[in-house]
């Protein structure tokens, strides 16, 4: 890769984990499917004006829209709402990468292979080591909605499969339609009439920045660089920097809120990054021993 599109992948995942921090300033003035609603609404416009549709399906733009929109983010945003580090959750979230293997094998027959297998084993054995600290109170809870968000994650992965090779960017920006009436309707029924009034009153400038920071910069800005990367070079020299996603959570949480992890979250978010790593790195390094 060149050296300048090595620092455009950096900066993906630098602006992705620092979207953490946006999630939990964000949480903390406007309540989680409101501001998830929010922040498509301003993610879809005015770029929908600007970015021609990509030539693919309403189906599978709703069913994009609602995996990630209101799958993935609506109940992350309630898993910190509720407590989740978000260094932790920076790291858990990745285990969508797993459950896309495993959806890609139920819905398209892709076999996972051994590395795969082996790494998704030492992943969720490492969530099993931060769920024993978790199995009493409250703290159980976030947790599990952290790793429901990844399995949306992983279906919005198949959405996005079956697309094909579209333009991402139109992708996404159009998908971005669907998430708002859906969030609004539920932040409407869960969350009360008296949601949005209550934003007005509360939300300060570094609110409204976090609504920003989610909707251009981690959205538009993010997905539309990765698309383009993975457009010019091929997954695997690009998949690895996602690995900085959740080593920048974690600093943020750490820098700026002061977040402290226990012995368990230590060993168990080791073992995760261990099989996020044994998933990226480990074919190849058998390929490599297979051709020397």
């Amino acid at each position: 890769m060149a050296p300048r599109d090595i620092l455009l992948a950096v900066a993906v995942a630098l602006v992705w984990g620092l979207s953490f921090l946006a999630i939990r300033w964000g949480v903390d003035e406007v309540s989680p499917l409101l501001l998830t609603a929010l922040r498509y609404l301003f993610a879809a416009l005015p770029a929908v004006f600007f970015i021609r549709r990509p030539k693919v399906g309403w189906p599978i733009l709703l069913g994009y829209g609602l995996a990630i929109g209101v799958g993935q983010f609506g109940i992350l945003f309630i898993a910190v709402k509720l407590g989740m580090p978000i260094g932790l959750a920076s790291l858990v979230i990745q285990l969508q990468v797993f459950f896309t293997i495993l959806l890609a094998f139920a819905m398209f027959g892709e076999r996972p292979n051994v590395w795969q297998i082996a790494a998704a084993a030492i992943a969720f054995a490492g969530i099993g080591v931060i769920a024993l600290e978790r199995l009493e109170g409250a703290a159980l809870l976030p947790l599990t909605l952290t790793i429901v968000a990844a399995v949306c994650w992983g279906l919005g992965n198949m959405a996005g499969k079956k697309a094909g090779r579209v333009d991402m960017l139109g992708f996404v920006v159009w998908s971005a339609l669907v998430p708002p009436l859906p969030l609004l309707a539920a932040s409407l029924i869960f969350e009360g009439s008296g949601a949005i009034p209550a934003a007005l009153e509360a939300i300060t400038w570094r609110g409204l920045a976090s609504i920003a920071f989610m909707s251009y910069a981690a959205t538009i800005f993010g997905f539309g660089a990765w698309a383009w990367l993975l457009s010019r070079y091929p997954a695997s020299q690009v998949s690895p920097f996602a690995l900085f996603v959740p080593v920048a959570g974690i600093a943020a949480g750490a820098i700026f809120l002061g977040e402290q992890v226990t012995g368990h979250e230590i060993a168990g978010g080791a073992l995760v990054f261990v099989g996020l790593l044994l998933n990226v790195f480990g074919p190849r390094l058998l390929a490599r021993r297979a051709g020397a």
